[in-house]
């Protein structure tokens, strides 16, 4: 964005950006995902705050599930609570996006594999969650992965503040320090299991305080460096 508005571009980070002549009005832009994700994986109690809320033990590895892309949705979008569900909670995290080819990684060299980093909120029904005993249905509704609002490729992830907040107060605060497993050692353990694509997206798990969300509330994910993903919760329609 500069004074004449902001300018267009085509082409992805993944294979080359130009700039276009042309530029639009800030009221006239619709901001979609910042990256279109073959996968979203995502991690389960990776905060101990958040275990020790749930009661759930701190795993020696990391837990992983996936989300898939039909989920992914940009900031400003809506998540739709589904009418299956009497409790749909918000979960606030750091998401990594990959920039390449990622298969067995050493941590070591995870970085030259990141293009950047954005804010995911890994929205649950955790009432589905709880019946179930496993997490794919309770995570992976249409809407329930919103991304956004940008990719930052300059920011360091080891140390950044993280609040959540639904209807301007703060739910959950916590810095990426207190990861149990760091970004690094995160895309080493995937790529161990599973080759990571240009613009799959790891969402890095979240922190205590997660809870519930209903129809007409709004909910952001405020991340040091990235920026604000803001979502507005509404009812399914039929």
């Amino acid at each position: 964005m500069d004074s004449e508005g902001i300018r267009g571009l085509s082409g992805t980070p993944f294979d080359g950006i130009n700039l276009s002549n042309q530029y639009h009005r800030p009221s006239d832009i619709r901001l979609l995902a910042p990256c279109t994700p073959s996968k979203v994986v995502a991690l389960g109690v990776n905060y101990r705050s958040h275990g020790e809320e749930m009661s759930h033990r701190i795993p020696e590895e990391p837990l992983i599930f996936i989300k898939p892309s039909t989920a992914v949705i940009g900031t400003e979008a809506y998540i739709i609570y589904p009418e299956s569900s009497q409790r749909v909670d918000y979960e606030g995290e750091l998401g990594v996006v990959i920039k390449s080819h990622t298969r067995y990684v050493p941590a070591e060299k995870a970085a030259d594999h990141i293009l950047g980093y954005t804010c995911v909120n890994d929205v649950t029904a955790r009432d589905i969650q709880a019946r179930d005993k496993q997490w794919t249905r309770s995570k992976s509704f249409d809407t329930f992965c919103p991304v956004g609002p940008c990719i930052e490729t300059e920011v360091d992830p080891a140390d950044l503040s993280l609040e959540t907040v639904l209807n301007g107060e703060i739910k959950q605060q916590t810095s990426t320090s207190q990861l149990n497993f760091n970004v690094y050692e995160l895309v080493s353990f995937i790529s161990g299991v599973m080759t990571l694509l240009p613009g799959d997206i790891i969402a890095t798990g979240t922190a205590s305080g997660i809870g519930p969300m209903q129809p007409g509330d709004i909910v952001e994910v405020k991340i040091e460096g990235i920026g604000i993903l803001r979502n507005y919760v509404v009812k399914q329609e039929d």
